[in-house]
């Protein structure tokens, strides 16, 4: 839309106000100049009338009219006014710039009849004898011995020029004072502009953020007083608008740190708050997800549902509830209502809590509780079963009774190893949230060799099959007996599952202030569903070949919780049918 700036604003209602006054003026004035010397030509032409009735009574008496004829021309010419001398009935005695005996009887005219009435008549019309409009007097001398009537006129041309001439001036003031005012006017709104415009640009400034515009302007008062207001305005705002940038910066800081998620949605079910832990959870982008409705963002009915019932019911809900994307995760959703200062709804507010881990560590300890009785109790039948037997039914055949004294003793033997690794297991734990590990400075590369030479010498197995591949000779600060431990477990696993004669490497290497010593076998490979799990308590991947090979179940989870002790970690990777590698990954830099 086109708008007019202030000068086009200003000047047509100043100048429509200017030619309305200069109309009015000229109109009073015209009329005020007409007014006040048609009086005076009033009196003038009566005066000259009265003057006359002396000289024209003993002519109009005498019947002389040829005299009073010669004596109006006479006055005429000398007073520049137009003499009529009128009978009683009206006829025409003697006229200045007329013939008498041409003219026709004048009772019927408005002043000559008002003067035969013994009033002075006065009268303005059109003169067709003279052609012009003309100011008429008649005085009565109705008193004289023969009575008549002396008219003088004049014409008004004289008083329409002077009107006129007076207007033109007027007019030409008028023009002068349009053009001083255009340029008052102008000058005026140029610099009144100057001003509105300072004030734009600083007002835009405050609108784009920028509070430190002057705003202090010249001018008027009134322009001085707004500038000063608006600076005013502008400190003010600046003030709280740090004031609210604080705050967000704080609650942004706040919503950002928090582990929960947490999810606003208004009363319409569209999502206006969003931190990052909540995005994460929900497996969206952070600002897609801002205007969009919950059934958009949560992709999950359940959310949607508690959210629906905290709206309609203004009361708390807390759920525990599935989530598929981005990846299977369980958070505790907690709902309730968002209430502004008067308590009227406004939307709801929910807190989300992965407990996903919690879920997994109970699925673990149910496992765990299920596989620790299942290990124990196969051990514990079998002795319980044999010696049963050898109380109650003996065999006869003494072989017979060794073999069931070996297989008593084997599962003792089992039931020993079990508990001893569960008990090392917790030791471990306990040592690694105490920080009571004794660790001591240690040469990587003669440590290797140890553990090949030990494990060829009590495994039948390990015969020309074990290789090191280690170009360190660096000294690391471990527990020597747990990371030997750690290694024969690795070692006697590759050894198990791989084929026989097959070759199992121990090297090591060091990436990133890490030192990583793997065991790789050539193994038939573990499914990558079984790797997440694989270090759990009792977890096996083919259980009946594990029990078959003499294994308690509890041997990777040992090598983690002594990757763990050390600060580092257990790293597997392997593919069905290439082989695996088992990563003991430790911080170069553990204290001593």
């Amino acid at each position: 839309m086109n708008r007019r700036n202030l000068l086009w604003t200003m000047a047509p209602p100043v100048f429509a106000l200017l030619v309305v006054a200069m109309a009015l003026v000229t109109g009073f004035t015209g009329r005020s100049v007409r007014t006040f010397f048609m009086a005076r030509m009033n009196t003038d032409l009566d005066h000259q009338a009265r003057l006359t009735i002396r000289e024209f009574s003993p002519l109009v008496l005498a019947g002389d009219f040829a005299a009073v004829n010669d004596l109006c021309r006479s006055y005429g010419a000398v007073a520049g006014v137009r003499y009529t001398v009128i009978a009683a009935d009206g006829t025409v005695l003697g006229d200045s710039q007329g013939d008498p005996r041409a003219m026709e009887n004048h009772a019927g005219r408005p002043e000559v009849a008002a003067a035969l009435s013994g009033a002075t008549g006065r009268s303005v019309r059109y003169s067709h004898t003279v052609g012009n409009r003309r100011l008429y007097v008649a005085v009565p001398a109705l008193d004289e011995p023969s009575p008549f009537v002396v008219r003088t006129s004049m014409t008004l041309a004289d008083i329409n020029g002077l009107v006129g001439g007076i207007n033109r001036r007027i007019v030409v003031a008028g023009l002068v004072l349009l053009l001083l005012t255009g340029l008052v006017v102008a000058a005026f709104s140029r610099h009144l502009g100057k001003v509105l415009e300072r004030l734009r640009l600083a007002a835009q400034q405050l609108a784009e953020g920028d509070f430190t515009a002057d705003l202090v302007v010249g001018g008027t008062s009134e322009t001085v007083a707004l500038g000063e207001a608006l600076q005013h305005m502008a400190q003010r705002l600046g003030d709280q608008m740090a004031t609210i940038v604080a705050e967000r910066n704080e609650l942004k800081a706040v919503m950002g740190s928090m582990i929960e998620g947490v999810l606003a949605i208004d009363r319409d079910e569209i999502v206006f708050g969003l931190n990052p832990s909540g995005a994460q959870m929900l497996g969206i982008p952070l600002e897609s997800a801002m205007g969009r409705t919950i059934q958009e963002v949560g992709h999950n009915r359940h959310l949607t549902t508690l959210v629906q019932e905290v709206l309609a019911e203004s009361t708390t809900r807390e759920r525990d509830i599935h989530l598929t994307m981005p990846e299977e995760r369980w958070v505790q959703a907690h709902g309730t209502p968002l209430l502004d200062a008067d308590g009227a709804l406004l939307g709801a507010l929910v807190v989300l809590n992965d407990i996903t881990r919690l879920r997994r560590l109970e699925a673990m300890r149910r496992d765990f509780v299920a596989n620790v009785s299942h290990e124990l109790k196969t051990p514990i039948t079998a002795i319980k079963g044999f010696t049963e037997t050898l109380r109650e039914d003996p065999p006869q055949d003494e072989q017979e009774r060794q073999r069931f004294l070996g297989i008593i003793s084997a599962q003792a033997d089992r039931l020993e190893a079990i508990i001893s690794d569960l008990l090392n297991l917790s030791k471990l734990e306990q040592d690694t949230d105490a920080g009571t590990l004794e660790r001591t400075p240690t040469r990587l590369r003669p440590l290797l060799k140890r553990v090949i030479q030990e494990a060829e010498t009590n495994r039948r197995d390990a015969a020309g099959r074990l290789k090191l591949d280690c170009a360190l000779d660096i000294e690391i600060p471990v527990n020597t007996p747990l990371l030997i431990q750690a290694l024969d477990n690795l070692l006697a696993n590759a050894l198990k599952y791989s084929p026989e004669g097959s070759p199992v490497t121990l090297g090591c290497d060091r990436k990133d202030g890490e030192i990583r010593i793997s065991v790789t076998d050539l193994g038939p490979g573990i499914p990558a569903e079984h790797l997440p799990r694989l270090c759990e308590r009792f977890y096996r991947v083919d259980k009946a070949r594990s029990r078959q090979l003499g294994g308690t179940g509890l041997g990777l989870a040992i090598v983690k919780h002594i990757a763990q002790a050390h600060g580092g970690r257990l790293d597997i990777q392997s593919r069905l049918g290439a082989g695996s590698t088992f990563t003991l990954i430790i911080p170069e830099g553990i204290p001593a």
